[in-house]
């Protein structure tokens, strides 16, 4: 997958994620977008070792990978990073 397609779906899932999971977390849309781009690959990760499958494009099984990737990234950031 292009790293146009990588930072579209990154976008996109990153959004998800904060619709998804609301609050004060700071760092806005470059933050957002950081968050949904290291979520698709967490996401790939995660659904490629479990059986899931992996981020292998713009689609939807891609997107809720990443998606849910963003979730676990935000979700750690909200419980041990920031304070």
């Amino acid at each position: 997958m292009g790293i146009i397609s990588w930072i579209i779906l990154g976008l996109i899932a990153g959004a998800l994620a904060k619709w998804l999971m609301p609050g004060d977390d700071g760092g806005g849309w470059i933050a957002t977008m950081g968050l949904g781009i290291a979520g698709a690959f967490v996401g790939g990760w995660v659904g490629s070792f479990i059986g899931l499958g992996a981020a292998t494009g713009v689609n939807f099984g891609s997107l809720v990978t990443a998606t849910f990737g963003a979730l676990i990234l935000l979700f750690v950031y909200n419980k041990f990073i920031r304070k």
